[in-house]
């Protein structure tokens, strides 16, 4: 979990493999309409994700064990997964706004524009005191993250 830009869906894909595990891509989640939204820089609202988290929640009971990537930028967006799926961890990127920016406009083929960084920090509910949380500093090597990523589910 995470802003734009923190590196989700890079590290979930390498975790995936390693644990050889299915991946979801929270993005592929998204209305058509909230992608045009975002792709012309306009920010989602709680009612735009509701139908979004609605189908993550979805999937998380049919799929146990998966990797999800999702920002769960509020706290009542991670405990409505969590309700979805008991027991369900979050691996929180944390990153700076200028990186993450940085990232986001670097990037391409992503329908998420660059403009939206800010309301993403502004929406951003860092999970302190939160249960099933392991806190990773976004700026570390990936092959780092994922080793630690590993042995936190392990554990």
């Amino acid at each position: 979990m995470g802003v734009a830009g923190s590196g989700k869906s890079t590290l979930a894909a390498l975790l995936a493999t390693h644990l050889q595990r299915p991946w979801l891509e929270g993005d592929a989640f998204h209305t058509e309409a909230s992608r045009r939204k975002m792709a012309q820089g306009e920010p989602l609202t709680d009612g735009d994700r509701a139908s979004w988290l609605a189908s993550l929640c979805d999937r998380l009971r049919l799929e146990a064990g998966v990797i999800l990537t999702c920002s769960a930028l509020k706290r009542s967006y991670r405990e409505q997964l969590r309700a979805a799926a008991p027991g369900l961890r979050f691996a929180f990127l944390d990153i700076d706004k200028a990186e993450a920016d940085r990232r986001v406009r670097t990037r391409g083929g992503h329908f998420f524009s660059a403009s939206l960084i800010d309301s993403q920090f502004d929406t951003l509910e860092p999970p302190r005191d939160e249960p099933g949380v392991l806190r990773l500093d976004a700026l570390r090597p990936l092959s780092a993250l994922q080793a630690e990523v590993a042995e936190w589910l392990a554990a």
